[in-house]
């Protein structure tokens, strides 16, 4: 029995729900729930609007919690940061140059698999969390 404003989110269906809560549930049952500040956005508004073409993966989700989504992700994302290739993290100029001194074949060993598993390195990544003095390069 929910009372107050649960029951108040509960009567305005799951698009009311928390959007970063729904953002982890949502975008983090597939992969790591990017932390928003790593895209600008004009590249969250260009992913949510194509989800079901979503990098080659039918990402559809209701579209009230479409909706939700994409309003939160842009409100939170990095403003006045160029929008990267693709849209995607991996080939923006400030991941390229934080990663810069990496060599290329960290992202294809079997404990890393690419450039987007942050989690592989970064500790933190799931609570976007990106210390450099918490990362840890497997083997």
């Amino acid at each position: 029995f929910a009372v107050g404003p649960a029951r108040a989110v509960a009567a305005q269906g799951p698009a009311a729900a928390d959007p970063a809560a729904t953002y982890r549930q949502e975008c983090g049952a597939c992969h790591v729930a990017f932390a928003p500040r790593l895209l600008p956005p004009a590249s969250w508004n260009a992913l949510t609007a194509n989800l079901p073409q979503h990098f080659g993966t039918d990402a559809s989700v209701d579209p009230a919690i479409q909706k939700r989504l994409a309003d939160w992700l842009a409100s939170q994302g990095a403003a006045g940061r160029a929008r990267p290739e693709g849209d995607r993290i991996t080939l923006s100029p400030w991941f390229r140059h934080e990663h810069s001194e990496l060599p290329a074949g960290v992202w294809s060993r079997q404990s890393v698999k690419s450039a987007s598993n942050c989690g592989a390195c970064h500790q933190g990544a799931d609570s976007g969390v990106f210390d450099e003095h918490d990362v840890r390069i497997p083997r």
